[in-house]
Protein backbone atom coordinates (compact mmCIF):
# COMPACT_ATOMS: atom_id res chain seq x y z
CA UNK A 1 0.00 0.00 0.00
CA UNK A 2 1.61 3.48 -0.27
CA UNK A 3 1.60 6.54 1.71
CA UNK A 4 2.42 9.96 0.31
CA UNK A 5 5.86 11.29 0.33
CA UNK A 6 6.70 13.27 3.25
CA UNK A 7 4.69 12.30 5.62
CA UNK A 8 5.86 10.79 9.28
CA UNK A 9 4.16 7.69 10.12
CA UNK A 10 6.14 7.93 13.69
CA UNK A 11 4.80 11.95 13.98
CA UNK A 12 1.19 10.53 12.76
CA UNK A 13 1.21 8.14 15.92
CA UNK A 14 2.65 10.68 18.36
CA UNK A 15 -0.29 12.91 16.90
CA UNK A 16 -2.90 10.26 17.54
CA UNK A 17 -2.44 10.84 20.90
CA UNK A 18 0.71 8.81 21.78
CA UNK A 19 -0.44 5.75 20.25
CA UNK A 20 -3.36 4.16 22.35
CA UNK A 21 -2.11 4.98 25.63
CA UNK A 22 -4.08 3.87 28.24
CA UNK A 23 -5.32 0.96 25.71
CA UNK A 24 -7.11 -1.04 28.69
CA UNK A 25 -8.84 1.93 29.51
CA UNK A 26 -10.26 2.61 26.20
CA UNK A 27 -11.25 -1.09 25.35
CA UNK A 28 -13.44 -0.96 28.64
CA UNK A 29 -15.23 2.21 27.02
CA UNK A 30 -15.67 0.98 23.66
CA UNK A 31 -17.65 -2.34 24.91
CA UNK A 32 -19.46 -0.51 27.48
CA UNK A 33 -23.02 -1.22 27.40
CA UNK A 34 -22.75 -4.23 25.07
CA UNK A 35 -22.32 -7.39 26.66
CA UNK A 36 -23.06 -10.52 24.95
CA UNK A 37 -23.36 -12.43 28.34
CA UNK A 38 -22.18 -16.23 29.42
CA UNK A 39 -21.99 -18.65 26.95
CA UNK A 40 -24.05 -21.75 27.83
CA UNK A 41 -24.40 -24.84 25.89
CA UNK A 42 -26.45 -28.42 26.03
CA UNK A 43 -23.88 -30.03 28.38
CA UNK A 44 -25.18 -30.87 31.58
CA UNK A 45 -23.48 -31.28 34.95
CA UNK A 46 -23.54 -30.25 38.28
CA UNK A 47 -21.32 -27.50 39.09
CA UNK A 48 -23.60 -25.03 36.93
CA UNK A 49 -26.89 -23.49 37.25
CA UNK A 50 -30.37 -25.05 37.49
CA UNK A 51 -32.05 -25.58 33.75
CA UNK A 52 -35.34 -27.78 33.92
CA UNK A 53 -36.72 -31.22 36.08
CA UNK A 54 -37.12 -34.27 34.57
CA UNK A 55 -39.14 -37.68 35.21
CA UNK A 56 -36.75 -40.17 36.80
CA UNK A 57 -36.17 -43.19 35.05
CA UNK A 58 -34.71 -46.60 36.38
CA UNK A 59 -30.65 -46.04 35.21
CA UNK A 60 -30.55 -42.18 36.19
CA UNK A 61 -28.19 -40.88 38.75
CA UNK A 62 -29.60 -40.56 42.09
CA UNK A 63 -27.21 -37.63 42.94
CA UNK A 64 -29.77 -35.30 41.14
CA UNK A 65 -32.94 -36.45 42.80
CA UNK A 66 -34.55 -33.38 43.96
CA UNK A 67 -35.59 -34.49 47.27
CA UNK A 68 -37.75 -31.51 47.84
CA UNK A 69 -39.96 -31.83 44.76
CA UNK A 70 -40.01 -35.71 46.05
CA UNK A 71 -41.35 -34.21 49.32
CA UNK A 72 -44.05 -31.80 47.67
CA UNK A 73 -45.48 -34.38 44.97
CA UNK A 74 -44.31 -38.01 45.97
CA UNK A 75 -42.88 -38.48 42.97
CA UNK A 76 -39.01 -38.30 42.16
CA UNK A 77 -37.71 -35.78 39.55
CA UNK A 78 -34.33 -35.31 38.77
CA UNK A 79 -32.68 -31.89 38.37
CA UNK A 80 -30.89 -30.71 34.90
CA UNK A 81 -28.20 -28.43 35.00
CA UNK A 82 -27.15 -26.18 32.42
CA UNK A 83 -23.20 -25.84 32.29
CA UNK A 84 -21.28 -22.68 31.40
CA UNK A 85 -19.28 -23.86 28.75
CA UNK A 86 -15.66 -22.00 28.24
CA UNK A 87 -14.70 -21.14 24.70
CA UNK A 88 -11.15 -19.84 23.53
CA UNK A 89 -10.58 -16.79 21.45
CA UNK A 90 -6.86 -16.25 19.79
CA UNK A 91 -6.20 -12.78 18.54
CA UNK A 92 -4.01 -12.95 15.36
CA UNK A 93 -2.63 -9.02 14.68
CA UNK A 94 -1.08 -8.31 11.82
CA UNK A 95 2.05 -5.37 12.60
CA UNK A 96 4.28 -5.70 9.36
CA UNK A 97 4.50 -2.35 8.01
CA UNK A 98 1.50 -1.50 6.17
CA UNK A 99 -0.49 -1.33 9.15
CA UNK A 100 1.21 1.68 10.15
CA UNK A 101 -0.75 3.65 7.09
CA UNK A 102 -2.73 6.99 8.22
CA UNK A 103 -4.36 9.20 6.16
CA UNK A 104 -5.90 12.59 6.74
CA UNK A 105 -9.25 11.42 7.03
CA UNK A 106 -8.54 9.03 9.59
CA UNK A 107 -8.15 9.69 13.70
CA UNK A 108 -5.91 5.96 13.77
CA UNK A 109 -3.59 4.30 11.81
CA UNK A 110 -4.85 0.53 10.89
CA UNK A 111 -2.30 -0.52 13.60
CA UNK A 112 -3.98 1.24 16.16
CA UNK A 113 -7.27 0.60 15.04
CA UNK A 114 -6.20 -3.15 15.25
CA UNK A 115 -4.86 -2.89 18.31
CA UNK A 116 -7.94 -0.93 19.94
CA UNK A 117 -10.46 -3.69 18.65
CA UNK A 118 -8.01 -6.55 19.87
CA UNK A 119 -8.26 -5.42 23.67
CA UNK A 120 -11.85 -4.61 23.07
CA UNK A 121 -12.40 -8.31 21.92
CA UNK A 122 -10.12 -9.11 24.75
CA UNK A 123 -11.87 -7.37 27.46
CA UNK A 124 -15.21 -8.93 25.72
CA UNK A 125 -14.36 -12.59 26.01
CA UNK A 126 -12.87 -11.65 29.53
CA UNK A 127 -15.84 -10.35 30.96
CA UNK A 128 -17.44 -13.67 30.04
CA UNK A 129 -14.90 -15.90 32.00
CA UNK A 130 -13.86 -17.18 28.74
CA UNK A 131 -10.12 -17.75 27.49
CA UNK A 132 -7.94 -15.40 25.46
CA UNK A 133 -4.55 -15.22 23.99
CA UNK A 134 -3.07 -12.71 21.82
CA UNK A 135 0.06 -13.03 18.17
CA UNK A 136 1.70 -10.50 16.44
CA UNK A 137 3.32 -11.19 12.76
CA UNK A 138 4.78 -9.69 10.06
CA UNK A 139 7.08 -11.93 8.23
CA UNK A 140 6.84 -14.37 10.88
CA UNK A 141 5.00 -14.82 14.50
CA UNK A 142 6.44 -12.06 16.96
CA UNK A 143 4.89 -11.89 20.16
CA UNK A 144 2.30 -14.38 21.50
CA UNK A 145 0.68 -14.27 24.70
CA UNK A 146 -1.26 -18.02 25.23
CA UNK A 147 -4.69 -18.13 26.18
CA UNK A 148 -5.62 -16.96 29.55
CA UNK A 149 -9.07 -16.36 31.57
CA UNK A 150 -7.52 -14.48 34.59
CA UNK A 151 -8.88 -10.77 34.32
CA UNK A 152 -5.74 -9.69 35.22
CA UNK A 153 -4.55 -10.66 30.95
CA UNK A 154 -6.36 -7.75 29.60
CA UNK A 155 -3.57 -5.36 31.33
CA UNK A 156 -1.12 -7.83 29.93
CA UNK A 157 -2.64 -7.99 26.78
CA UNK A 158 -2.76 -4.00 26.48
CA UNK A 159 0.83 -3.75 27.68
CA UNK A 160 1.43 -6.17 24.30
CA UNK A 161 -0.13 -4.20 22.13
CA UNK A 162 1.21 -0.69 23.19
CA UNK A 163 4.96 -2.77 22.78
CA UNK A 164 4.11 -3.41 19.28
CA UNK A 165 2.57 0.11 18.07
CA UNK A 166 6.01 1.78 20.00
CA UNK A 167 8.30 -0.79 18.01
CA UNK A 168 6.29 -0.37 14.59
CA UNK A 169 6.60 3.38 15.65
CA UNK A 170 10.30 3.03 15.57
CA UNK A 171 10.97 0.92 12.40
CA UNK A 172 10.26 4.28 10.55
CA UNK A 173 13.26 6.71 10.55
CA UNK A 174 12.61 10.56 11.87
CA UNK A 175 11.49 11.15 8.36
CA UNK A 176 9.00 8.55 8.16
CA UNK A 177 10.91 6.57 5.50
CA UNK A 178 9.49 2.81 5.14
CA UNK A 179 10.95 -0.27 6.40
CA UNK A 180 12.31 -2.40 3.28
CA UNK A 181 10.16 -6.02 3.63
CA UNK A 182 8.60 -8.59 1.47
CA UNK A 183 4.88 -7.72 0.24
CA UNK A 184 2.98 -8.55 3.11
CA UNK A 185 0.69 -11.70 4.20
CA UNK A 186 -0.89 -13.88 6.18
CA UNK A 187 2.03 -16.67 5.10
CA UNK A 188 2.66 -16.42 9.34
CA UNK A 189 -0.66 -18.33 9.85
CA UNK A 190 0.26 -21.31 8.58
CA UNK A 191 2.90 -21.32 11.67
CA UNK A 192 0.59 -20.56 14.22
CA UNK A 193 -1.42 -23.34 12.86
CA UNK A 194 1.81 -25.68 13.57
CA UNK A 195 1.44 -24.96 17.05
CA UNK A 196 -1.03 -27.29 17.70
CA UNK A 197 -3.79 -24.68 19.53
CA UNK A 198 -7.17 -27.02 20.34
CA UNK A 199 -10.09 -25.74 18.25
CA UNK A 200 -11.28 -21.87 19.34
CA UNK A 201 -12.59 -19.06 17.62
CA UNK A 202 -9.37 -17.19 15.80
CA UNK A 203 -9.60 -13.12 15.62
CA UNK A 204 -7.02 -11.85 12.67
CA UNK A 205 -6.77 -8.27 12.59
CA UNK A 206 -5.59 -7.18 9.26
CA UNK A 207 -4.90 -5.22 6.47
CA UNK A 208 -4.66 -8.55 4.09
CA UNK A 209 -2.53 -6.44 1.22
CA UNK A 210 -0.10 -8.72 -0.67
CA UNK A 211 -1.15 -11.76 -2.80
CA UNK A 212 -5.32 -12.66 -2.36
CA UNK A 213 -4.14 -16.62 -3.31
CA UNK A 214 -1.81 -16.56 -0.54
CA UNK A 215 -3.94 -15.20 1.99
CA UNK A 216 -6.36 -17.21 1.56
CA UNK A 217 -4.71 -20.23 1.82
CA UNK A 218 -3.85 -18.92 5.21
CA UNK A 219 -7.30 -19.24 6.20
CA UNK A 220 -8.08 -22.36 4.39
CA UNK A 221 -5.34 -24.01 6.61
CA UNK A 222 -6.73 -22.05 9.66
CA UNK A 223 -10.04 -23.56 9.01
CA UNK A 224 -8.75 -27.16 8.15
CA UNK A 225 -7.79 -27.13 11.78
CA UNK A 226 -11.11 -26.68 12.80
CA UNK A 227 -11.15 -23.49 14.08
CA UNK A 228 -13.99 -20.84 13.83
CA UNK A 229 -12.58 -17.77 11.77
CA UNK A 230 -13.41 -14.01 11.97
CA UNK A 231 -11.51 -11.90 9.60
CA UNK A 232 -11.70 -8.04 10.58
CA UNK A 233 -10.27 -6.93 7.16
CA UNK A 234 -8.53 -3.13 8.51
CA UNK A 235 -9.21 -0.20 5.81
CA UNK A 236 -7.90 3.17 6.05
CA UNK A 237 -10.65 5.19 3.93
CA UNK A 238 -7.81 6.68 1.63
CA UNK A 239 -7.27 2.78 0.84
CA UNK A 240 -10.78 2.53 -0.07
CA UNK A 241 -11.78 5.54 -1.46
CA UNK A 242 -8.76 7.22 -2.96
CA UNK A 243 -9.51 11.01 -2.65
CA UNK A 244 -6.31 12.39 -3.94
CA UNK A 245 -6.75 14.63 -7.34
CA UNK A 246 -3.40 16.35 -7.27
CA UNK A 247 -0.50 14.41 -8.80
CA UNK A 248 1.04 12.63 -5.98
CA UNK A 249 4.52 10.74 -5.37
CA UNK A 250 3.22 7.56 -3.54
CA UNK A 251 5.85 5.48 -1.55
CA UNK A 252 4.95 1.99 -0.98
CA UNK A 253 5.75 1.39 2.62
CA UNK A 254 7.04 -2.18 2.57
CA UNK A 255 9.80 -1.55 -0.54
CA UNK A 256 10.07 1.57 -0.08
CA UNK A 257 9.95 2.22 -4.21
CA UNK A 258 8.25 5.60 -5.23
CA UNK A 259 5.79 5.92 -7.52
CA UNK A 260 4.23 9.15 -9.25
CA UNK A 261 0.75 8.89 -10.08
CA UNK A 262 -1.63 11.50 -11.67
CA UNK A 263 -4.43 10.94 -9.60
CA UNK A 264 -7.14 11.88 -11.20
CA UNK A 265 -7.01 9.67 -14.43
CA UNK A 266 -6.70 6.67 -11.73
CA UNK A 267 -9.05 7.04 -8.95
CA UNK A 268 -12.13 5.10 -10.82
CA UNK A 269 -10.15 2.44 -12.01
CA UNK A 270 -8.11 2.05 -8.62
CA UNK A 271 -11.59 2.13 -6.67
CA UNK A 272 -13.37 -0.26 -9.03
CA UNK A 273 -9.83 -2.78 -8.43
CA UNK A 274 -10.28 -2.26 -4.34
CA UNK A 275 -13.55 -3.31 -4.60
CA UNK A 276 -13.01 -5.95 -6.81
CA UNK A 277 -10.22 -7.61 -4.56
CA UNK A 278 -12.50 -6.48 -1.29
CA UNK A 279 -15.53 -8.18 -2.60
CA UNK A 280 -13.40 -11.47 -3.53
CA UNK A 281 -11.66 -11.76 -0.06
CA UNK A 282 -15.37 -11.15 1.65
CA UNK A 283 -17.19 -13.72 -1.07
CA UNK A 284 -14.07 -16.55 -0.61
CA UNK A 285 -13.76 -16.04 2.81
CA UNK A 286 -17.43 -17.05 3.38
CA UNK A 287 -17.15 -19.66 1.24
CA UNK A 288 -14.47 -21.34 3.39
CA UNK A 289 -16.60 -21.24 6.08
CA UNK A 290 -15.25 -17.96 7.93
CA UNK A 291 -16.49 -14.78 9.21
CA UNK A 292 -16.11 -11.34 7.33
CA UNK A 293 -16.10 -7.85 8.83
CA UNK A 294 -14.89 -4.76 7.48
CA UNK A 295 -13.00 -2.43 9.89
CA UNK A 296 -12.65 1.34 8.58
CA UNK A 297 -10.00 3.19 10.85
CA UNK A 298 -12.17 6.33 10.32
CA UNK A 299 -15.10 4.95 11.59
CA UNK A 300 -15.34 4.38 15.96
CA UNK A 301 -14.26 1.10 16.81
CA UNK A 302 -16.99 0.43 19.19
CA UNK A 303 -19.75 0.73 16.38
CA UNK A 304 -18.28 -1.67 13.65
CA UNK A 305 -17.62 -4.32 16.32
CA UNK A 306 -21.11 -3.97 17.60
CA UNK A 307 -22.42 -4.51 14.30
CA UNK A 308 -20.46 -7.44 13.69
CA UNK A 309 -21.07 -8.97 17.16
CA UNK A 310 -24.66 -8.28 16.55
CA UNK A 311 -24.42 -10.41 13.35
CA UNK A 312 -22.67 -13.14 15.22
CA UNK A 313 -25.06 -13.44 17.48
CA UNK A 314 -28.13 -13.50 15.76
CA UNK A 315 -26.63 -16.04 13.29
CA UNK A 316 -25.93 -18.10 16.29
CA UNK A 317 -22.14 -18.26 15.98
Amino acid sequence: MFTQAGQSTAARLREAGQGLTGLEFKARQVVDGFLAGSHRGPRRGSSAEFAEHRAYAPGDDLRYLDWKVFGKHDRFYLKQLEQETNFTCHLLLDASSSMLYRSEDASLSKLETGCLAAAAIAWLVLRQQDLVGMTAFAQSLQMQLPPSGQPSHLKQIADALEQIMVRSAAASDANGAPTTEPAPTLRPLHEWCEQGWKRAVVVVLSDCLGDLSSNLEALRRLRSCRHDVVLLHVVDPAEQDFPFDEPTRFHDVESGRAQPVDCRQLRAAYCADFESFRRKLETDCRELGADYALLRTDAPVELALAAFLSRRVRQGA
